[in-house]
């Protein structure tokens, strides 16, 4: 059957969205620069730089067939982002979570009882947006990644305790805890920052595409953004779309929060860890 004029109008406008967002985050943070007067230095240039190159690589590699799979433990993780930013609302709104699972093929489940729906809905894709966002912030300083590292476990424990029946779960999050502490003892936790940048950019970005998958190739009718169009009017793919742009708006502001907070120089910063926990 030929796809109707109207699937083929949502399939270009998200597709549309998919691409502006990759690129949206590091362009509104370029106009924010020039409207704040902020000053980007050699290591803040080195840092976007790389933000630009992980945001073209895993855009690449999500796409490409058999190569997609290099990606499949980070995806894994942001997966585990997004349940976490489920349970995390419903607890916040007055709900309870009885666990967390995730599947083997790039999906989860948070199951809870009560809570506000219009929050624990988007919390998902937005919440492991806003994580991604303060991630990214944090990559912009090996100091601000330590501290982040250590917020990331103690998440992680809350992530073991009601996902404690889930082997995928429960093992996605300690190679990322392992990971983490790995990166502690290379070049005085450098190597740390890297990869908080790079689960950032990749937490970001996770929900455009995730939202792209669920709406787009796989029309999944059970997604976040069809069961909120449900209950609270419009369609799923104008939820979709907005939801994609409020996630390029987290990864902007934290590419500037971050050149805002942390001017320091590359060899300031490897003094600066030296000094906070060092290895």
């Amino acid at each position: 059957m030929a796809p109707t004029p109207h699937r083929q109008i949502a399939r270009s406008l998200l597709l549309s969205a998919r691409n502006a967002a990759i690129t949206a985050g590091p362009q509104i943070a370029y106009h924010e620069f020039n409207k704040r007067g902020l000053k980007v230095n050699q290591t803040q240039k080195v840092t976007l730089g790389i933000i630009v190159l992980y945001a073209v690589v895993i855009a690449l590699l999500w796409n490409i067939p058999y190569i997609r799979w290099s990606l499949w433990p980070f995806k894994m993780l942001t997966i585990a982002f997004h349940e976490f930013s489920h349970a995390l609302a419903a607890l916040l709104t007055g709900g309870k979570v009885e666990s967390i699972s995730l599947d083997p093929r790039e999906g989860g489940v948070t199951h809870m009882r009560g809570g506000i729906s219009a929050i624990t809905l988007p919390a998902g894709y937005l919440g492991s947006s806003l994580i991604g966002g303060l991630l990214i912030f944090c990559g912009f300083n090996i100091v601000a990644s330590k501290i982040a590292s250590i917020v990331l476990g103690v998440c992680f424990l809350l992530m073991l305790w009601w996902a404690r029946r889930d082997w995928l779960t429960v093992g996605t999050v300690l190679l990322a805890v392992g990971l983490l502490v790995a990166c502690w003892f290379i070049a005085h936790a450098e190597a740390l920052r890297f990869v908080v940048l790079f689960i950032g950019v990749m937490s970001a970005l996770y929900s455009v595409w995730d939202i792209c998958d669920d709406l787009i190739l796989r029309k999944v009718n059970t997604s976040d953004a069809s069961v909120f169009a449900e209950r609270y009017g419009g369609s799923s793919q104008c939820w979709g779309v907005i939801w994609s742009f409020v996630s390029a708006l987290f990864m902007a502001a934290g590419i500037v929060s971050g050149i805002a907070a942390f001017p320091e120089s590359a060899a300031q910063q490897k003094i600066d860890s030296g000094k906070f926990i060092p290895t």
